[in-house]
C-alpha cells in the first residue's frame, strides 16, 4: 500500500532511522555473541557505520543503547489494538499471555535478558530505570485495560496496578527463570497457561 505524500518521511528523517536500526541491529549482534561488557563500541560502528557522534547523539552512551535494543524487542509484547478489540476480556488477557510467554522465554529474549540482569547488578541504578522504562510500560498497559472494564461493568478490580502485577506474575511463573538458568524444562504451553490463568479471571470476574 502506498503511504500519501504527506506521510511519508522527509529523506533526512528517513536517513537517520536508518542509522539508528543500523546500529541496534549491530550492537544486539555483539551483544549476543561477545557480551556486553566485551562490545565496543568502535566494533558497533565498524559493523554498523556512522560514527561514534552518532551513537552519543542517539543513544547516549553504551548502556543507552542497550536499552534501544531490549525495547525494540520488547515492542511486541505490549498491548496492540487487535487483541484490545477483542469483545472477551478473558479471551484478550489469554491471547496477550500467549504472545508474551513465547516472546519472554524465547532464546534470543532469554539472551538478552542475561545482558540486561548481567548489567543491572554492575550498576544498579540502569537496573532500576531498565524496570521503570522497560517492566513497567506493561504493568500500565494491563492496569489501563483492568481500570476501563471495572468502569465499564466487564470486571470487578479494586487496584488495577496490582492486579496487573499478579497477571504476569502468573503469566511467566518460574518459565523464564528456568530458561535464564539454563534449566531442561519446557515453558508452559497455552493449556497451562489457561489453568493458570482460570482463578485470575473468576477472581475479578472478568468475562
Amino acid at each position: 500500500m502506498d503511504i500519501p505524500l504527506h506521510e511519508r518521511p522527509e529523506p533526512a528523517d528517513s536517513r537517520r532511522l536508518d542509522r539508528r536500526l543500523a546500529i541496534i541491529d549491530a550492537a544486539e549482534s555483539l551483544f549476543l555473541e561477545q557480551g556486553y561488557e566485551r562490545t565496543s563500541l568502535a566494533a558497533i560502528i565498524k559493523r554498523s557505520g556512522g560514527s561514534l557522534a552518532t551513537v552519543y547523539e542517539l543513544f547516549g552512551n553504551k548502556q543507552g543503547l542497550l536499552r534501544a535494543v531490549v525495547e525494540r524487542a520488547s515492542d511486541m509484547g505490549h498491548i496492540g489494538s487487535g487483541m484490545c478489540e477483542l469483545d472477551s476480556g478473558a479471551e484478550m488477557l489469554r491471547q496477550y499471555a500467549y504472545l508474551l510467554s513465547e516472546h519472554m522465554t524465547a532464546p534470543r529474549s532469554v539472551a538478552l535478558m542475561r545482558v540486561v540482569i548481567a548489567e543491572a547488578l554492575r550498576d544498579p541504578a540502569f537496573g532500576r530505570a531498565f524496570h521503570r522504562d522497560v517492566h513497567q510500560p506493561f504493568v500500565r498497559d494491563v492496569a489501563e485495560a483492568f481500570a476501563l472494564w471495572t468502569r465499564e461493568g466487564r470486571a470487578r478490580i479494586d487496584d488495577p496496578e496490582a492486579a496487573a502485577e499478579l497477571y504476569l506474575a502468573t503469566i511467566f511463573s518460574d518459565a523464564q527463570l528456568n530458561a535464564m538458568i539454563a534449566a531442561d524444562v519446557p515453558p508452559p504451553d497455552r493449556a497451562k497457561i489457561a489453568w493458570r490463568l482460570a482463578p485470575f479471571l473468576a477472581w475479578f470476574a472478568i468475562g
